[in-house]
């Protein structure tokens, strides 16, 4: 993979919108011990703050929630499929913890939760070709995590892809087996949507702690990050990106 590359389909459904994106190499995703204790009080304190985004009782009626259903009502979907960040919210609503997972997952979960902002990581060096996201023809295999069969795309959908297939449907919806983190996982991509200005003052906020919060965890310095728009839709890779 080199490079992302929105294309002019998302752009017409979302012409405000920005797109950040994240890279970094030598990720050492494996279970660590020695930092479990500090991964659940970074879990525990970004859900006490996600309580600022529910401040109304009808738990659609957050702004968060509710915009985020507005975008995904602007393309065709699978039946039920929400932000990732409302799944999280709707977690935290009803009372429920976050357990650790693994390391990179419980540290984007936290910054997810603390700005109130999707965000997803794939895993580089399994996809093929270059990663886009934008309106699909429909029919692009897709082998959702934990599924033991194939769900391909909707004519219409909004979606990553690559030469093999969808990586993540509806936006951030859900990621597919094939481009999944794992304990192997070492060179990442890291992305965080937005589809108004306010999202995007967050999703700002939220990419440059995830920077500091790899560098933290894993020892790894990631790229700039790159804020994509409509004039400038793709991020390279860069070449002088190392451990």
């Amino acid at each position: 993979m080199q490079k992302v590359v929105v294309d002019q389909s998302f752009w017409e459904i979302f012409p405000d919108a920005q797109v950040n994106i994240l890279y970094a190499n030598g990720i050492d995703n494996h279970n660590d011990q020695a930092n479990l204790t500090e991964r659940q009080q970074l879990l525990k304190d970004a859900t006490a703050a996600a309580g600022q985004f529910l401040t109304n009782e009808t738990f659609r009626l957050n702004p968060v929630v509710d915009q985020w259903r507005g975008a995904f009502q602007q393309f065709k979907k699978k039946k039920g499929a929400r932000s990732s960040i409302e799944a999280l919210l709707k977690r935290v609503n009803q009372g429920r913890n976050f357990d650790p997972i693994d390391p990179l997952v419980d540290v984007y979960n936290s910054v997810s939760l603390t700005y109130g902002v999707p965000v997803g990581i794939e895993d580089r060096d399994k996809i093929a070709g270059d990663m886009h996201l934008g309106q699909v023809d429909g029919g692009q295999s897709f082998q959702p995590v934990g599924a033991d069969g194939d769900e391909p795309t909707l004519p219409g959908e909004v979606a990553y892809y690559d030469d093999q297939g969808a990586v993540c449907r509806c936006l951030n919806w859900r990621d597919a087996q094939r481009t999944m983190l794992t304990a192997d996982s070492q060179n990442i991509v890291a992305v965080i949507e937005a589809v108004n200005p306010e999202q995007a003052a967050r999703a700002n906020e939220a990419m440059a702690e995830l920077s500091k919060l790899i560098n933290r965890y894993f020892d790894v310095q990631p790229s700039p990050v790159f804020h994509l728009t409509k004039g400038q839709p793709i991020a390279v890779v860069p070449g002088n990106l190392t451990k």
